[in-house]
Parts: structure tokens; sequence; C-alpha cells
């Protein structure tokens, strides 16, 4: 009975989802259109994210180890182990910002959109894919837009989740342009809806996310990726076994 209330329960919020997509698609299509206004589209999504998580009972909780200056740039590096991690990320984030993600993203029904303007889409396995859209995120961060991007690459396979190794490209990013990361431990979402909430169902709760400090990467030189890259997992991890 559980696992059936579970199921119920996802199916719900994913029909929550796209019935809100639904009703904001006329705003979503016009802000898509112009760069300009993607700020504006960042602020229709965070509204889609909110109502859809609320009225399945969905709610969001921010701790900050310390303030954040949102009138900076940063790039965002995420544990990812849900999809609720998007909307997460979308609420907490209130400056203008991109996600970059997998390029299946951009044939879905409701992340095409956003993959197809202000979001980059990456295939990991080709590098002239990676190269180009690390260079687009390089031009975003240059004009004063945040990227989230969730460095594990992928929602981690086995269930309960454990953090998988970090890859390389967001923190050769952050030195090339000496830009703070602000890692970000989202700690229980994987309770709510692991995944795509498919195999396991979902369920009403909050949705617990740290927000550390921001790491400044200015002092640092290419060589220092990897040791950054760790650095980041460290801290991460660190609060997820708390």
């Amino acid at each position: 009975m559980k696992i059936f209330l579970r199921k119920l329960h996802c199916y719900f919020y994913r029909y929550s989802v796209g019935f809100f997509y639904i009703v904001l698609w006329p705003f979503l299509y016009y802000f898509s259109r112009k760069p300009q206004r993607y700020n504006d589209m960042n602020k229709v999504r965070r509204i889609w994210g909110f109502l859809s998580s609320i009225i399945a009972g969905i709610i969001y909780s921010f701790s900050f180890e310390e303030p954040i200056d949102w009138h900076k740039t940063y790039i965002i590096c995420p544990n990812h182990t849900s999809n609720l991690d998007i909307t997460a990320m979308s609420l907490m984030t209130k400056n203008n910002f991109c996600f970059m993600g997998k390029e299946e993203l951009k044939d879905e029904f409701v992340t095409g959109i956003f993959f197809r303007s202000v979001d980059i889409p990456v295939n990991r396995e080709s590098k002239l894919s990676s190269y180009r859209a690390f260079k687009k995120a390089a031009e975003a961060l240059a004009s004063g837009i945040s990227v989230i991007i969730f460095p594990e690459g992928m929602i981690p396979s086995e269930y309960p989740p454990q953090l998988n190794d970090f890859k390389n490209g967001p923190f050769r990013l952050a030195i090339d342009l000496k830009i703070p990361i602000i890692p970000v431990s989202s700690t229980n979402t994987w309770k709510i809806l692991w995944d795509t909430g498919l195999d396991h169902g979902s369920k009403p709760g909050v949705c617990h996310i740290y927000v550390h400090k921001p790491v400044q990467t200015a002092h640092l030189k290419l060589d220092d990726a990897d040791t950054l890259r760790d650095e980041i997992y460290g801290i991460i991890n660190r609060k997820l076994v708390e």
C-alpha cells in the first residue's frame, strides 16, 4: 500500500508539473524568444517550480552557511539525486542563471524550451560538444549569468544514492574565469522523490538544501583544478553524511 500511495503521489506531482507548464507556456515562449528576456524566463521557471511542488505538498527549505551576495556571479555545484534539485536550485538562485545539462533534455516535453534557449545542453561523450558547452558557459558567466552545473554529471543509479565522482569541467572553468563556486548539499530530496520518482514514487515533505559559503578561485591556477574538485566534493559529502 505504501509504494502504491507513493507512486500515486508521483503521478500527481508529474501531472502538476505538466499542468502548470501548459498554463505558463505562453509566457515561457515569449520570454524564450530573445536572450535579454531570459531573466524573466527564469522568474517564470521559479513560479512554475514552486506551484507544481507546493500543490503536491513539496516544500523547499534553504540553510545558508553565510549570506550570499547575489549581485555577484557564481558557478553553483549541487549534488544531484532528484528531479526536485532543479526546482530547488531555481528557487535558491536569486540572480539570473542557467543550467548545464545533458543534450537529451532539448527533446523532452518540459525541459526542451529551456535547453533550446537559456540553458546549455552538452553531450559529455563528445569532446567537441563539451568544448562548445563550456565556451557558452564562459560567455554566460562573463555576461553576469550564474551557471548551475551538477558536477556528478548524472543522478546516481544506486538507491539510496551515493555521491558520484565529480567531473573536472566546472572547476577548470571556475579557475580560468576566476569565478567563485557555491557548493550545495541537497541532503534529502531523494527521500521525497528519487530520480524521476517512477521507481520508488514520491511523497509530500520538506526538501532540505544546505548552501555552503562560496569557495574563491582567484588565487588558483589550472593545475589546481583537481585539488579544487576534491575540495568541493569533500565539502558537499561531509554535509551529506552528517
